[in-house]
């Protein structure tokens, strides 16, 4: 990237695309040369790296990057990160964080520190994730990665208004990244602080409306919030976009989701409410199906506590929400998340902390059978009740029982593979929670690119 710009948050910025050099004007012809010959070179000496990792074979592409590390070869240290995230990538998370460690011990780097973190949060240990990141936070304020990192850590703990404010500095840091203003703008959506979300989502597609990073949900919940205010125009452009990707990505069925929510919202602002609500009822009736995951159910709760206050849903309200809430209270995040998508009509929150309460109950249950000795009748009740609810913590939790007690369980592999079942049709893995991606692009990882 060639550029004039050369404060901090520009060239972190820039930094999000993997650039190989970014050179600030003026410039010398020689000082070009140099850059483009020491990019060329980078690429021809990790040659084998690059080739093994776009071959797929990760594990061969993850060994060349220690050996060079190792023997402190040319780019050890452009290596060793490469390797730090093909490690995170297979789950070995172990070795990515001695990776990251040995590289803050040869050369400290605040990337290898927040690589630790990472490594940490990957592997479950959050309360340690967040001291690493705290005290890297201490040493380099200005390092925005790190913020989005600990608003990740946040989200886990179920934090919205934390991971709000964290992500709110890392946009300050670096205020023409999409992908923060992104977040901000949806947990903002979230936390119900109306003028900022509203604020940061129309920032968010006035600069990245030909970004590839944009993501349309944040046009989703743009749509509801225009709805809200009653500004027909602005819902009517927000309306036109998902209609716009939707017909651009006709095999998307999430695009397809979110331009039928859009339908619905600018059906009823029109004064069609009837025909608003055959719409929706229509559109509620794929929750059960395995491709309507996470960000459907809170987009659709989202609607429905809208459409609620104005008498349209009655009964069928309730038991939507139980039965999304059965469905998706999976962890503490995401049941805040859950509770927050239906901030319009209040008393259905107890509703979710009740299907959570009860998930978290029949888990409990489970588990003191299973150390009581009776695993098989444990492994057998969570399949039942995960598969009458489709929720992928009692599945999950189900494989995980049978496979540490298989010894003691007779019919051991047909309830396994009961449970392999019902993982591939309920436990797709999230990609984000409230608008957070769960991915290395947003949370100070390195884009693998060549």
């Amino acid at each position: 990237m060639v550029t004039a710009e050369a404060t901090y948050a520009k060239v972190a910025e820039a930094a999000e695309f993997a650039l190989d050099s970014y050179l600030v004007k003026s410039f010398s012809a020689s000082t070009r040369f140099e850059r483009v010959k020491e990019a060329r070179q980078r690429k021809r000496v990790l040659k084998d790296i690059f080739e093994a990792r776009e071959a797929r074979d990760f594990e061969l592409a993850a060994e060349l990057c220690l050996a060079r590390f190792e023997q402190w070869q040319l780019y050890w240290l452009y290596a060793a990160r490469i390797g730090a995230e093909i490690l995170l990538s297979l789950k070995r998370h172990a070795d990515a964080k001695r990776l990251y460690d040995a590289v803050i011990a040869a050369k400290t780097v605040p990337w290898a520190k927040l690589g630790v973190a990472r490594a940490q949060l990957a592997d479950g240990d959050v309360l340690q994730a967040r001291r690493t990141l705290e005290s890297l936070m201490g040493e380099q304020p200005q390092y925005a990665d790190s913020y989005d990192v600990m608003g990740k850590v946040q989200m886990e703990q179920g934090q919205l208004t934390e991971a709000l404010d964290t992500y709110k500095t890392a946009a300050l840091l670096t205020p023409g990244c999409i992908l923060r203003l992104q977040h901000c703008g949806t947990l903002g959506f979230y936390a119900g602080q109306v003028a900022m979300a509203t604020q940061m989502l129309e920032r968010t597609w006035q600069q990245g409306a030909k970004s590839r990073l944009f993501d349309v949900l944040s046009m989703m919940l743009l749509a509801f919030l225009r709805f809200d205010s009653r500004d027909a125009k602005g819902l009517d452009q927000a309306y036109d976009v998902l209609m716009r990707f939707s017909e651009q990505y006709p095999q998307s069925v999430r695009l397809r989701r979110m331009a039928e929510l859009g339908t619905v919202l600018a059906t009823l602002i029109g004064g069609q409410p009837d025909k608003a609500m055959n719409l929706a009822r229509r559109q509620a009736g794929e929750h059960q199906r395995p491709d309507f995951d996470m960000e459907a159910a809170t987009n659709t709760l989202s609607l429905w506590s809208r459409l609620a206050p104005l008498g349209l849903v009655q009964d069928a309200y309730e038991e939507l929400v139980r039965c999304l809430a059965r469905r998706f209270c999976v962890s503490k995040a995401a049941t805040e998340v859950l509770c927050a998508a239906v901030q319009h009509e209040p008393h259905s929150e107890q509703w979710i902390r009740e299907a959570h309460a009860e998930v978290m109950r029949v888990a409990e249950q489970s588990m003191n059978h299973a150390l009581g000795g009776h695993p098989g009748s444990a492994v057998q009740a969570l399949l039942d009740r995960g598969g009458s609810t489709g929720n992928a913590k009692l599945i999950e939790l189900a494989s995980a029982v049978a496979q540490r007690h298989r010894e003691r369980i007779a019919d051991v592999d047909a309830l396994m593979k009961t449970a392999a079942t019902l993982a591939h049709r309920y436990c797709a893995p999230a990609t984000h929670i409230a608008g957070v991606r769960r991915s290395n692009r947003s949370a100070g990882g390195l884009v693998l690119r060549r």
